[in-house]
């Protein structure tokens, strides 16, 4: 029997690391009222979880006020050494965190496993750049003074974590935080929360101390609206929707928080004459249908020279046609969507798509595996008017279109809101060049699409966010800039 097949014979409920309470000041909390978290794949109940509310979200806040001063005295070795317990926890325990993963939020298990050695990267990763945020030095303007500026943890901050990537986008953040000397509350994704509560259950055995890390399930207006008003909380950092970033930008003016969002995408797929089609094609099906379509970085608008056009779309579409659609334990190409509304979406896209010319070329349905999985699909033909040229799909459909000209693609790449990631594929050097300064994106990928990591500062360009995570960059969000200068005369 393999590991995956001895953990599959245990109950989901039945793992140590399954946890159904707010965890705060280092212990596990109930409250009046709980949520069921389903099965995307099946719809069957997996855990009943304790919604926590505003007083407890209170006491939150004041478990990491009060812990704020220890940790942030913390020598950074020791606040390191702390994170490489966390790892060394997270890497020990990896089996059981990806099957929770695709229990909750049904991406295939290859996947979640990949996601969680990707979330201990970042914890192994700030666990050393806790030790590099170091004093800098200015040549003084001032006659007889010496001039420093120092870095020092912004206080106590709120962290917002999608359901696309559970534990990911929590370790991106919370590693960062802890690095810098900084205390936590955090608030996972009422629809996928498993993840966040047993990597809070891991952070107490590697033996963060009580109140520094703070995780709260539940409704996310009654946990984080009173977050925003609460002065003493002096950061959030968000992962998700454009639309919710606009509200927390809102509700966050009066207190004057810092703020790191990292919001949608629209991101362009060019494929320029010259490019090595094989790889613009495989690299376009990893972009597209990678974690279900469900990701920011997914290629949504597919520009391909009118050159190369016809057999661009015979080749992709040959290779989407190949994916395979199923549960998530059952490691397919493609799991479910999170909800219905994400399925109702795709539908409503690759309808609007049709009505306005765009031609199908495979699947356009909900898919038989169950209610909430949809078909691989590929449209082609989509003119920039069909609605999937504008919105974010976050599912398995692809909008294929040509292009005559390089100041032509740029001018249809940029019209958008978005500005996350662009994809370009070509071997010409200076073209290579161009694209690059030209694209108005945050990130931009050549020749390939995985281009994420600890060492880069994630983060996008207009209505894709604020800030950066990941890299120093990452850790440096969570820090305020003292300025001192000494009279030596």
């Amino acid at each position: 029997m393999t590991t995956m097949d001895k953990t599959q014979a245990v109950s989901l409920k039945q793992m140590p690391l399954i946890k159904t309470g707010g965890y705060i000041n280092g212990a596990w909390r109930t409250a009046k009222t709980t949520f069921v978290v389903t099965d995307p794949a099946s719809g069957d109940e997996i855990a009943t979880v304790h919604a926590m509310d505003a007083s407890i979200a209170e006491d939150a806040v004041n478990a990491a006020q009060s812990a704020f001063g220890a940790w942030a005295g913390l020598l950074p070795q020791e606040r390191a050494l702390v994170l490489k317990q966390w790892h060394a926890k997270i890497i020990e325990n990896r089996e059981e965190l990806a099957q929770i993963m695709v229990a909750e939020q049904g991406k295939p298990i290859s996947e979640a496993r990949g996601e969680i050695a990707y979330a201990a990267s970042f914890v192994e990763f700030y666990a050393e750049e806790a030790k590099r945020a170091n004093v800098e030095g200015i040549t003084s303007h001032l006659k007889n003074a010496e001039v420093e500026l120092w870095r020092e943890p912004i206080g106590v901050v709120a962290l917002i974590t999608p359901w696309n990537f559970p534990s990911a986008m929590l370790t991106r953040k919370a590693a960062a935080a802890l690095a810098a000397g900084c205390t936590i509350v955090a608030h996972p994704s009422e629809e996928a929360p498993l993840s966040a509560l047993a990597l809070a259950q891991l952070a107490h055995e590697a033996g963060v101390p009580a109140g520094v890390f703070n995780v709260l399930p539940g409704d996310a207006k009654t946990i984080v609206t009173p977050w925003c008003a609460d002065t003493r909380v002096r950061a959030l950092s968000f992962t998700g929707s454009t639309e919710v970033g606009r509200l927390l930008y809102r509700q966050c003016a009066n207190t004057v928080k810092r703020l790191v969002l990292e919001l949608g995408g629209h991101a362009p797929f060019i494929v320029f004459a010259d490019a090595d089609l094989d790889r613009a094609v495989s690299e376009a099906i990893a972009a597209k249908f990678a974690t279900s379509g469900q990701d920011c970085l997914g290629a949504n608008r597919l520009f391909i020279a009118r050159e190369i056009y016809d057999d661009f779309c015979h080749r992709f579409t040959k290779a989407a046609s190949a994916l395979t659609v199923g549960p998530g334990k059952d490691d397919p190409d493609i799991g479910p969507l999170m909800h219905d509304r994400l399925v109702q979406k795709q539908e409503s896209q690759v309808a609007d798509a049709l009505s306005k010319g765009a031609r199908l070329t495979l699947g356009g349905m909900r898919h038989a595996a169950g209610r909430l999985f949809f078909e691989p699909t590929v449209l082609i033909d989509v003119p920039d008017t069909a609605d999937i040229m504008h919105e974010e799909t976050f599912g398995p459909v692809a909008a294929l279109t040509p292009f005559d000209s390089e100041d032509e693609v740029v001018r249809r790449a940029n019209d958008t809101e978005y500005g996350l990631v662009a994809y370009v594929h070509t071997q010409n050097p200076k073209r290579i060049y161009r694209m690059s300064r030209a694209l108005e994106f945050g990130m931009v990928a050549i020749n390939r699409t995985s281009v994420t990591g600890p060492p880069i500062p994630f983060g996008g360009v207009k209505q894709s966010g604020l800030g950066r995570e990941g890299a120093r960059h990452g850790l440096e969000e969570f820090t305020e800039i003292k300025y001192v200068c000494r009279d030596w005369s």
